[in-house]
């Protein structure tokens, strides 16, 4: 086996990194490729003990990781307790660490190891307030359009709440962490934003920046009303309670479906112009989709997607605070659906303040969405 996944939620954080470092030790080995470990409630205010720990007794090539407001391993979301949850890796290719203060003067540094031809995948860690996240999976995307980007936010609201990153022998307060994977192995994304196509694709006709002024050559808002009267009022029901806006990316499809689509959500219209005002650009030329989100509609995506992947060997899953027992009544929800497509339910993960992963081969920075790293050897 490949890859292995961990869980420890003993009160007593020394016990439960000895439990957590054996199942992996029991399943790959001392000294994995790599290794992600993810620390949540009051373990992590003993991140650096456990980062030592992980390091002298699994011996990891690459130790990776953050503290998160919850964890995830195998199929279960652990929302609600002190959690230690660690995937370890051996994979036919190279894993390179990466500390990212200034993603600008990276990115256009081309003896940077992301300019290697070879590399396919960033395994991407970041805090919120201090990593300029949009910007810098722009400019990647731009630069190194090959290399698909995977991966979430730290969790905390709170800039003040001592969340920290991981990388080998050291522990970063600011900035992001990354590994990047180039070889033979596959990593294979999956992005589930949780919505629900409704109407019609319709192009841009006229618009700046946000502001969409026409669609196929009708004032935007009087499509959206129109396709809102047509809807049964269930489903009005839904755009009242959230309405979304999908772009497609990649507009040389014939037809458009799910995971075509950039998500973002519907800020305002109004009334007098007929403009319609929404979370992303939208150029003229470019097709949209109106969207809803709700529980229904995310359990019927992340179903939708993940049934056309394979069964893989292991996973790194990166789901929204806002989903969990927050969207889903059952507890468990992406984890248990992620990890069905796993052997031996090699799958770990944590809970985010934004979610990364690729939409038609860009890769971007989401909300409410469940981003996998699917590993096949």
């Amino acid at each position: 086996m490949p890859y292995a996944s961990s869980l420890s939620t003993h009160d007593d954080p020394a016990i439960a990194v000895a439990e957590a470092i054996g199942h992996i030790l029991d399943k790959l080995g001392p000294s994995p490729d790599f290794a992600v470990v993810f620390v949540s409630g009051h373990f992590r205010n003993r991140v650096t003990d456990i980062r030592s720990a992980v390091a002298e007794l699994l011996r990891p090539n690459v130790l990776i990781g953050c503290t998160t407001a919850a964890v995830v391993c195998g199929s279960k979301e652990i929302e609600d307790q002190s959690a230690l949850s660690i995937f370890g890796g051996n994979l036919d290719g190279e894993v390179t660490p990466l500390r990212i203060e200034n993603p600008s003067d990276l990115l256009h540094d081309t003896r940077h190891p992301l300019a290697e031809t070879e590399t396919h995948t960033m395994l991407l860690l970041a805090d919120p307030f201090s990593f300029p996240a949009e910007t810098a999976l722009a400019e990647c995307s731009s630069l190194y359009p090959k290399v698909q980007i995977i991966g979430g936010l730290v969790s905390s609201t709170d800039p003040s709440s001592g969340d920290c990153l991981l990388l080998d022998g050291d522990v970063y307060r600011d900035g992001a962490v990354a590994l990047l994977i180039k070889g033979a192995v596959t990593v294979e994304p999956l992005v589930s934003q949780g919505c629900r196509p409704i109407g019609n694709p319709l192009i841009v006709t006229k618009s700046r920046d946000n502001m969409i002024y026409e669609l196929g050559g009708q004032p935007a808002l009087t499509r959206l009303e129109e396709m809102i009267q047509a809807m049964p009022e269930k489903e009005r029901l839904l755009v009242n309670h959230g309405l979304h806006v999908g772009r497609v990316i990649d507009e040389h499809k014939l037809e458009f479906a799910r995971g075509d689509f950039l998500i973002r959500a519907v800020i305002g219209a109004d009334q007098e112009s007929g403009v319609v005002a929404i979370g992303d650009l939208a150029p003229v030329g470019s097709t949209i989709q109106f969207q809803v989100r709700d529980a229904s509609s995310a359990t019927e995506d992340l179903t939708q997607l993940s049934s056309r992947i394979p069964i893989a060997d292991g996973a790194l899953l990166f789901t929204c605070n806002g989903r969990g027992t927050n969207l889903f009544e059952a507890p468990n929800h992406d984890a248990s659906e992620v990890a069905s497509r796993i052997k031996g339910e090699a799958v770990a993960g944590m809970f985010c303040a934004g979610e990364i992963g690729p939409v038609s081969g860009q890769s971007f920075l989401h909300g409410f969405t469940a981003s996998a790293a699917v590993f096949r050897d």
